[in-house]
């Protein structure tokens, strides 16, 4: 069995309510398992819980109660001494929805080392740690270009150089593409399969975008602070009338078949989720189609 790197067991978060007011819980008994090297995405509409369980994982927000261990080290408390947890967010690293608000410096080369260099790494090992995120993300020839002169995609590409710099085993993509355009999305969707492929990075998607989860290994669905479901993507879009209860829609290809199923076409196959599974679905429903009229 793979190594489990995420372990909750009946997790809980409440956010303290003002001036007296009781409590909001936005974690409720979550308990789950992500192994190394998986990719996953969560999913959820605002206010669900996704964002919060992310923040939990490196401890910007600590549990209220429950178990949470990330790479062996318990964070159920939430309170570890300061290189403990230099290092465990050395070791889960995380990406916003606005990489705005991550870029610290004015030069890309200076803002991908700075992680990295606040964490001790020596030259010339940094030099080589920024060329080498630079180089993943597909981002060399701006090594000297000032960020605020990139594309959105091209300033969250950055932003993800910075934290593959100090090398993670883990990467937390919270909304990361939530204010781009679609060929920005399309850029970092790239670099997340990449860093998942070929460096073997657990990647954890939190999103609301429904095309964006059909890539992942595993779809997680967290619906008022609980999970809902859990599975590959096709078992978890075929739940499509479910997902709809609690608002949220499934991939456009999911949905066509979904549609000409109900209109009594015999679109058979389980493989719904991506846009070239469902084309290979509705090549043999109408081949086979046209064969019962010839």
């Amino acid at each position: 069995m793979a190594e489990s790197f995420i372990h909750a067991e009946n997790l809980s978060f409440s956010y303290k309510g003002q001036n007296g007011a009781d409590d909001i819980p936005a974690l409720k008994g979550v308990t789950l398992d992500i192994q190394k090297g998986e990719y996953v995405a969560v999913l959820g509409h605002n206010g669900s819980g996704k964002s919060t369980f992310a923040k939990l994982l490196n401890l910007i927000l600590e549990p209220t109660s429950g178990t949470l261990i990330v790479g062996g080290t318990d964070l159920s408390s939430g309170d570890l001494p300061d290189d403990e947890l230099i290092a465990l967010r050395r070791r889960v690293g995380m990406v916003f929805q606005n990489p705005d608000n991550q870029l610290v410096a004015t030069i890309v080369e200076d803002d991908v080392a700075f992680g990295p260099e606040n964490l001790g790494v020596p030259m010339p090992e940094l030099r080589r740690r920024v060329d080498d995120a630079l180089a993943a993300v597909g981002m060399s020839e701006y090594t000297d270009r000032e960020p605020h002169h990139l594309s959105g995609g091209q300033k969250q590409r950055v932003a993800i150089a910075g934290i593959i710099a100090m090398r993670p085993e883990c990467i937390v993509f919270d909304e990361s593409t939530a204010m781009l355009d679609p060929l920005g999305r399309r850029e970092v969707l790239d670099t997340i399969r990449m860093l998942n492929r070929e460096n073997g990075i657990t990647i954890i998607n939190i999103t609301h975008y429904m095309n964006e989860a059909a890539l992942a290994d595993r779809v997680i669905v967290i619906n008022d602070g609980s999970i809902l479901m859990d599975g590959t993507p096709d078992e978890v879009f075929a739940r499509r009338n479910e997902l709809r209860a609690v608002g949220l829609e499934v991939p456009q290809c999911a949905e066509l078949i979904y549609r000409l199923r109900e209109a009594g076409i015999p679109v058979r196959g389980t493989e719904i989720s991506t846009v070239e599974a469902c084309a290979d679905l509705l090549s043999a429903a109408f081949s086979a189609e046209g064969n019962h009229h010839g």
